[in-house]
């Protein structure tokens, strides 16, 4: 089962991301797991992942500031990137996407929403192939 979809959770909430590490391990991802924004800059900075979960709000580095150092270090290789707040998603839509995140995710929320829009995210393809498709 090499194919399995590898998933950073970030969060400062310890129950929160025991039931996501757990829940998202039940839902067949490969889970890595950050208890705050320094930590999860150096997991995304070293593994290869298709996607990160972050919190907006976390002790030493703020997730916007996680998914802009990622997507500005990594490039085309960076993976898909969502932020969960408790803010007003309306209001953090535009900061989440100038630092590089795809989508705000609102908390708390229902965890079957949370895994449609895992699969949405996941489903849209590789970041690298479609960069690839657009040079060719």
């Amino acid at each position: 089962m090499g194919d399995r979809k590898r998933i950073l959770v970030a969060d400062d909430d310890p129950d929160l991301l025991d039931l996501l590490k757990m829940d998202l391990s039940h839902q067949g991802y490969d889970i890595l797991a950050a208890a705050n924004g320094k930590d999860a800059l150096q997991i995304a900075m070293a593994e290869q992942l298709d996607l990160i979960l972050l919190d907006v709000m976390m002790p030493y580095i703020d997730g916007y500031h996680v998914a802009y150092e990622v997507t500005n270090k990594l490039g085309a290789k960076a993976p898909r990137i969502m932020l969960m707040t408790s803010r007003d998603t309306a209001r953090e839509k535009g900061i989440a996407l100038m630092s590089g995140a795809e989508d705000v995710f609102q908390k708390p929320f229902e965890m079957s929403a949370l895994h449609t829009k895992i699969s949405e995210i996941l489903g849209k393809g590789n970041k690298n192939a479609d960069s690839k498709k657009d040079k060719n």
